[in-house]
């Protein structure tokens, strides 16, 4: 096998320990010959170890039928608002297989669980922020610095425009972005980090037929997502901060959001 003979697909049997022995020096010249492949592998590496430390508590627990049948395709029965660490495990487990709001601004002070029906969307939200906040080296794809770029390119794949709001006001500054799964379609993830090092994320799609805002946590003392679902997209602000901090980013951010998609 030549060095031209591998792709990406061999960067995941490598890391499986799937590809053959009698090619591995080949690989290792090839990865050397291409830096772009090779930081993809440094990241995937990256990825699987924060994904095994965030959730090596839970690694070696059966899989509840509930998730089998996520899985499957099944539509799970509606539970409790108490999940399981499972939820938040499986759900960040898939973001990596796979890859992988001017009514509400005034209720959004008062905001309450109002639609147990889009917990999964806010699910997904915390799961990526879980995985993702916690990276050093590669929490974002494109980096504050290049933020024009960072917005037209997640408004192309998204489907919708986007800004990255301004919550300088609030103590925070864009650390950049970058582009997951979600659903059937897409997310554009924004991660944010103030002075202190504290992380928070913007999770938004396009997948909003309907009309509702909420507040959901997965797990004690865990994250916390700020939500709302309207005019045809959805967004979460996530984050460990106290909940009128949390609500305040979240009004800030919303606004900015709203002005975008209109502009």
């Amino acid at each position: 096998m030549t060095g031209h003979d591998f792709s990406e697909r061999d960067i995941h049997m490598a890391l499986d320990g799937e590809l053959p022995g009698d090619e591995r020096a080949a690989y290792d010249a090839w990865l050397d010959a291409n830096p772009e492949m090779k930081a993809r592998s440094t990241r995937y590496v990256a990825d699987r170890a924060a994904l095994h430390a965030a959730f090596a508590g839970v690694l070696d627990e059966p899989v509840p039928a509930r998730l089998q049948k996520i899985v499957f395709g099944e539509t799970p029965a509606r539970t409790a608002r108490g999940r399981s660490r499972w939820w938040l495990a499986a759900a960040a487990a898939a973001v990596l297989a796979i890859g992988g709001v001017g009514g509400y601004v005034a209720g959004i002070d008062h905001l309450g669980l109002e639609d147990p029906a889009n917990d999964e969307f806010a699910e997904q939200a915390i799961a990526a922020h879980v995985i993702y906040a916690a990276e050093k080296r590669y929490a974002v794809e494109v980096p504050a610095s290049d933020k024009d770029h960072l917005q037209t390119w997640l408004s192309n794949r998204v489907g919708l425009k986007l800004v990255a709001p301004d919550l300088a006001a609030e103590g925070f500054q864009l650390v950049g972005g970058r582009l997951l799964p979600a659903g059937h379609g897409k997310a554009a993830m924004l991660l944010y980090e103030d002075d202190k090092g504290e992380r928070i994320s913007l999770f938004i799609t396009a997948e909003s037929a309907g009309k509702a805002k909420g507040t959901y946590g997965s797990e004690e003392n865990g994250p916390e997502a700020i939500y709302w679902l309207d005019k045809g997209y959805a967004c979460a602000v996530v984050g460990s901060l106290p909940r009128a901090q949390l609500t305040s980013v979240a009004k800030s951010a919303y606004s900015q959001l709203l002005a975008g998609l209109a502009g």
